[in-house]
């Protein structure tokens, strides 16, 4: 069997996953446990991997699942614990008297909020956070959905301090023989990461500027009453200042200080700058959007997180501050920070982790779960001292919490035990019997081989196929760094290059991830529309994907780039 044949039959998985979720608009319940049986064949009969590896793949599938399910549980848990307490009313009505018009809401709390968030945890914390937020000040659940994965782009490089490249693009490559290579052109390899930084950093600022002002057309285009794109269009002065609000200290921090912070500062500096620029209605035009009555609204918009008037009341006779209603996600925030960035503090809370180690004997399969040090432990604490210091009942207030969370939660760990471990085996692929390379590494050289030049255009897909494979980019990067970087020696052009819109192009895959897109639809108790949401989602990829293989293609061959290591 030749690579062609195998190539193809790699890709197997994820075309059936797009003609299922997509062009049938089969749910993602229905669809997952077909698309793990076909990969399980695939691995099994094709590769030849054994049974006892393709077994332990999903055992380790499985504990990955658990920790993705523990981030949704705390991102539940404190949206309900809130509710309870009467924060969400005060939130809410903060986020009207910035601005009543929902595009702007959409822009401060998914675009400046969200990648904050990005950059402080990553893993799909934003959307997690975002989308409940956005149903609970009256957005439908089908576009906060879509708001909070359309953040899974920009910021998403440098997601969870810096992760997509320290762990990702760093674990992904031959250092040992790239920096033996980069020593004889007097180059060190943290040189060389801080250039593939660098420019992650500016094509990502070029690309990015713009995501605000595609989030509010698609907002407009297809939740709005007259399903305008022309409406959301309207505001685009306010949404490229927020984008730039973002991009321009992202970008500077990310050419000056290194991958860890880009998405922290960025996201610190524009929700100051554009909340500030709302308030004043700088930039905001005067005719105020709104969604149509809820009654009118489709029942495929809406979920099973159902913020009533009285949920959101706040308790009579009790005033709560705006700086009190914040405080828990300002806790979340300052917990995630300090989690990630000292070291001690970091330790403490990875003491208490379950690991499991040569799963069935395979000596590289292992996985791990720490409950304290993921975003959902931090939210869950969040959530208790919310529970006792924003009212007098923290018991019932935590009791009804849980209770209607865990129901999303059952709900959506049907869909992820089987999607996350097929990512395991199609990633796990590449130690089998026939000494063939994995699945990811096949489709990619299938990409390369027909390409050839015009490779630098789609290196970005790449990337963004490996994140809607695995559901992270941080994989993605693991995945297929090293492949970018042969194919752009063997074609004598700048391999920091090619890694950059690797590593690009795996950020916005977030947006059409198929787990991450199950994971914030349970949010929001809207499963089974997984379908409908990546029929929109996949627009911005290919916004994304296209004009970076663009800016890439134009600095090798039209502006000459070439950079260390080109031939």
């Amino acid at each position: 069997m030749n690579q062609t044949v195998y190539g193809l039959l790699a890709l197997l998985p994820i075309i059936l996953s797009g003609v299922f979720l997509i062009g049938l608009q089969w749910s993602a319940k229905k669809t997952m446990p077909i698309i793990l049986a076909v990969t399980a064949a695939l691995a099994l009969f094709i590769w030849d991997m054994t049974f006892n590896r393709v077994s332990s793949s999903i055992l380790q599938g499985t504990v990955i699942t658990i920790s993705v399910l523990w981030i949704v549980f705390g991102a539940l848990f404190l949206l309900n614990t809130l509710k309870h307490t009467g924060a969400i009313a005060v939130i809410r009505a903060g986020f009207i008297n910035v601005s009543p018009d929902r595009r702007v809401q959409a822009i401060i709390i998914a675009w400046c909020f969200g990648t904050f968030l990005e950059g402080a945890a990553g893993f799909g914390t934003p959307a997690a956070i975002a989308a409940p937020l956005l149903v609970a000040i009256g957005f439908p659940a089908l576009g906060a959905v879509l708001m909070g994965m359309m953040i899974q782009s920009t910021p998403v490089s440098f997601g969870a301090v810096g992760t997509p490249i320290v762990i990702g693009v760093n674990k992904g490559l031959d250092t040992v023989a790239i920096s033996a290579l980069l020593a004889q052109e007097g180059m060190q390899w943290e040189e060389f990461l801080q250039l593939i930084t660098t420019q992650v950093a500016i094509i990502h600022g070029v690309i990015g500027t713009f995501m605000p002002l595609l989030m509010v057309m698609m907002l407009t285009r297809f939740f709005g009453k007259n399903k305008s794109w022309k409406e959301g269009l309207a505001i685009w002065p306010f949404a490229i200042f927020a984008g730039l609000a973002f991009t321009v200290p992202y970008a500077l921090t990310g050419i000056f200080l290194g991958p860890e912070f880009p998405s922290l500062i960025g996201g610190l500096v524009s929700v100051a700058i554009v909340i500030q620029a709302a308030k004043k209605g700088f930039l905001v035009p005067k005719t105020t959007w709104d969604f149509e009555a809820k009654s009118s609204w489709p029942s495929d918009w809406m979920g099973k997180l159902v913020v009533s008037k009285e949920d959101v009341a706040t308790p009579a006779g009790k005033t709560m501050s705006t700086l009190m209603a914040w405080f828990p996600y300002l806790l979340v925030a300052l917990l995630l920070v300090c989690s990630r960035m000292f070291a001690d503090f970091k330790d403490l809370l990875s003491s208490a982790t379950l690991d499991f180690n040569t799963i069935l004997g395979e000596a590289d399969i292992s996985a791990g779960f720490s409950p304290l040090y993921l975003p959902g432990g931090l939210l869950l604490i969040s959530a208790l001292i919310a529970a006792f210091v924003q009212t007098k009942n923290p018991t019932r207030a935590l009791g009804d919490a849980l209770s209607e969370s865990s129901k999303t939660v059952l709900s959506a760990g049907f869909v992820l035990i089987f999607t996350i471990p097929m990512v395991r085996i199609f990633i796990n692929s590449g130690v089998n019997l026939s000494d063939v390379a994995s699945m990811p590494v096949a489709s990619a050289e299938l990409f390369a081989g027909t390409f050839g030049s015009a490779f630098p255009l789609i290196s970005s897909t790449i990337g963004a196929l490996g994140a809607f494979i695995a559901g992270s980019n941080t994989v993605s990067n693991m995945m297929f760094s090293q492949f970018q970087y042969e194919a752009a020696m063997s074609l004598h052009i700048s391999p920091s290059l090619i890694i950059a819109a690797q590593a690009v192009g795996a950020a916005a895959g977030n947006m059409i991830a198929i787990h991450n897109v199950v994971a914030a639809s349970a949010t929001v108790g809207l499963l089974g529309m997984e379908g409908a949401t990546l029929r929109r989602t996949i627009l911005p990829t290919i916004y994304y994907v296209l004009f970076s293989g663009i800016i890439v293609m134009a600095a090798i061959y039209l502006f000459g780039f070439q950079g260390p290591l080109t031939l």
